[in-house]
């Protein structure tokens, strides 16, 4: 079934619809690029995509097939899913990516020249677009005056409604969950934590009755700042236990301590983005999706020390106070693109919990 993707400047690009390709309205969302060769179930599920069109630069999507073990939450988050081709070859894959997509009724463009739609992303930043079949009625003012759903509401999407136990003999890490990706859990699991994760605007008094070793601000979708509300209980969190914040977590430690954020041009969406660990000089390669940023202003002055920098850009990668347990990474350690290159940073969570629980029966 043809199709096109409509940007809010009114560039139109012609496809063939999958997936879910018998849709009766327009699809609109945030249009962003994800430069990946692979992880496209990992991105799809990814709950930080809520709210957005992902292209992938990567030509040929789908080869491998589909994967329980691959995804990163229950559902498909993404709104949308344009590529050049959609291509499938895996004789031993039981289930394709135009299945995985009519499954949970997202639907997908193909034939889309995906190198000069990223192109223009690049270049006019970020932008709004919306998907039709061919014939629908509509135009594209009417369709994408819209704004993107707001941080508030898509965090609210994302997150558990209620709290749960993934049960450890290692120190209690309670997760502020924000859209927290599966591999994040594995993560603190395996390493013997007794896990704890509860919904994004439960309040500090709350977290702090479930009596947590430390915890973990998790990744999540949408602008830090409409979230006031969360902003407020780290702030309240703070200086009691250690803090590790991801993605998401990060900017809104960032904020908790007084720090700044803004909205990236056509922010960093892969698996290959160099950082410069500032702190032993070596250079990392990470996983990112991030359309907002800490701005480096004034961060020394709030006790701030920067610890990461992307070496594509300089935007601010990594901080750590330098009196409170609390740190902070924009990238995704969890996802091992490396494959290990930043994997030592939950080892680091761990060890500051060893030191805070020792400094108190010190007392």
């Amino acid at each position: 079934m043809n199709g096109r993707l409509v940007l809010e400047d009114g560039s139109v690009y012609q496809g063939k619809l999958f997936g879910a390709a018998d849709c009766e309205e327009a699809v609109t969302g945030e249009v962003v690029f994800n430069t990946g060769m692979t992880g496209y179930q990992e991105i799809l599920t990814d709950p930080s995509y809520a709210g957005q069109m992902v292209v992938l630069t990567y030509p040929l999507i789908g080869n491998y097939g589909i994967s329980q073990v691959f995804s990163e939450s229950d559902r498909i988050w993404a709104k949308a899913l344009i590529v050049r081709e959609n291509y499938f070859s895996n004789r031993k894959s039981f289930v394709f990516l135009d299945g995985f997509l009519k499954k949970h009724k997202v639907v997908g463009i193909s034939d889309i020249d995906t190198r000069s739609l990223t192109k223009r992303i690049r270049s006019c930043g970020t932008m709004k677009g919306y998907i039709q079949k061919d014939g629908m009625r509509g135009s594209c003012e009417q369709k994408t005056q819209d704004a993107p759903e707001r941080g508030e509401s898509l965090v609210r999407l994302v997150t558990t409604e209620r709290t749960y136990r993934m049960p450890g003999q290692g120190p209690r890490v309670v997760v502020m969950d924000f859209g927290v990706k599966k591999d994040i859990l594995k993560r603190l699991s395996f390493l013997g934590a007794d896990v704890i994760v509860v919904p994004a605007y439960s309040d500090a008094k709350y977290i702090f009755s479930l009596k947590p070793d430390g915890i973990l601000l998790s990744n999540g979708p949408g602008d830090p700042a409409d979230v006031p509300e969360i902003v407020a209980t780290v702030k309240k969190l703070l200086g009691r236990v250690p803090i590790f914040g991801i993605c998401l977590g990060h900017q809104l430690l960032a904020l908790a301590l007084g720090a700044e954020t803004y909205k990236l041009k056509f922010g960093h969406r892969g698996a290959n983005h160099p950082v410069a660990d500032v702190e032993t000089g070596k250079t990392i390669m990470t996983s990112q999706n991030h359309g907002y940023a800490v701005r480096e202003k004034d961060l020394r002055r709030l006790g701030l020390v920067v610890t990461h920098k992307n070496l594509n850009d300089g935007t601010v990668e990594g901080l750590r106070h330098r009196f409170l347990p609390a740190f902070s990474v924009q990238f995704h350690p969890e996802a091992s693109p490396g494959p290990i290159d930043s994997s030592s940073l939950f080892e680091e969570f761990f060890a500051m919990m060893f030191r805070k629980k020792a400094e108190e029966r010190a007392i």
